[in-house]
């Protein structure tokens, strides 16, 4: 087994005892870290460290912060990082937010893309910079744990018109052979369950909880129906039927819009979509956002009136407290 080097170490205590931890090699590092994260070492877990002494940023960002890193607990309802295995994060984390309010705003433009599966270590990535856990020293997510979740949830969000967003860029994170959060599962074994081929605007439950966070993060939100379906370069192209449509969030709509009203299902073209695939005589309810000139359907659901889940959400869509974050995805 690798041996631990003295020379210019880290320092934590945990609980009474005070332990010195110098610079290691990277696979015992790697596996302190790994045992902190799920669940302890030696019956400690890594919530129950007081930390202090935090070095410099790795990655040299010039950030300045007015307020010296702490460990905090994860508030609950941080939902990107729920279960994630750890109750305390360092603030500011690593991608240089410096309150929780900005930890919240900005994670929960994520949690869709969470209940996409489309790699199983998403959570453990984006929590390690949402909410990193507390040790003497920021550790990074490793390149190749970010580009694999790149490779897989980047065709996720290109399906929704957004590519992977410039702060998440893999080349900015350490190499492997250097201190820094590896990939938990195999290539061979990427996703928990096996992805859906269904238009992700197309693949969403009918659930109550669904709807309104999709309500929360879509521009606008319509009752519609629709009078024709059309493939287009790539594209999948809904007219709306002019005289049978309801506003129920205008967001960023203009009057202009409404009078003739087209939305696109990007790259939809191709990918089955149960909705809209079989008869157009019912109604819709559509959730989407504007990217540029077009309107992009996030989500898209049969009109049931039957649907309790339905009603339940169309009952507290007026009042239910949205956060206001700006999404990840601009």
């Amino acid at each position: 087994m690798a041996t631990l080097r003295r020379p210019a170490g880290v320092s934590f205590c945990a609980r009474s005892v005070c332990v010195s931890v110098c610079v290691c090699a990277r696979s015992v590092c790697v596996l302190l870290l790994l045992l902190l994260v799920s669940g302890g070492v030696g019956g400690v877990s890594a919530e129950e460290y007081d930390y202090y002494s935090w070095p410099l940023d790795p990655l040299q960002t010039g950030r300045f912060y007015a307020k010296q890193p702490q460990c905090v607990d994860i508030p609950a309802d941080l939902r990107l990082c729920y279960g994630v295995g750890y109750k305390r994060m360092r603030l500011p984390n690593l991608l240089e937010h410096e309150t929780l309010a900005e930890v919240r705003q900005q994670a929960g433009s994520w949690v869709p893309l969470l209940a996409k599966r489309c790699h199983a270590d998403t959570q453990v990535f984006l929590c390690s910079l949402f909410a990193p856990v507390c040790l003497d020293r920021p550790v990074y997510p490793c390149r190749s744990l970010c580009e694999a979740v790149r490779d897989a949830c980047g065709p996720v969000m290109e399906a929704y018109g957004f590519p992977w967003p410039p702060m998440l860029q893999c080349s900015k994170f350490p190499l492997d052979n250097d201190l820094c959060i590896p990939m938990q599962h195999s290539s061979s074994h990427v996703t928990q369950t096996p992805v859906s081929k269904v238009c992700p605007p197309c693949d969403n439950e009918l659930k109550a909880d669904t709807i309104l966070e999709h309500f929360c993060a879509s521009d606008f939100v319509l009752k519609l129906k629709l009078k024709e379906v059309r493939r287009d370069r790539g594209d999948r192209k809904l007219i709306v039927a002019q005289k049978k449509k309801k506003v129920l969030k205008m967001g960023v709509l203009r009057k202009k819009d409404l009078k003739k009203l087209v939305l696109y299902v990007k790259n939809g073209a191709n990918c089955p979509c149960p909705q809209l695939d079989s008869s157009l005589s019912s109604a819709y309810l559509v959730m989407g956002r504007r990217l540029e000139q077009q309107l992009l359907v996030m989500a898209v659901h049969k009109w049931d009136k039957k649907s309790k889940e339905l009603k339940f959400a169309l009952k507290y869509m007026k009042s239910h407290q949205c956060p206001s974050y700006h999404t990840v995805f601009q």
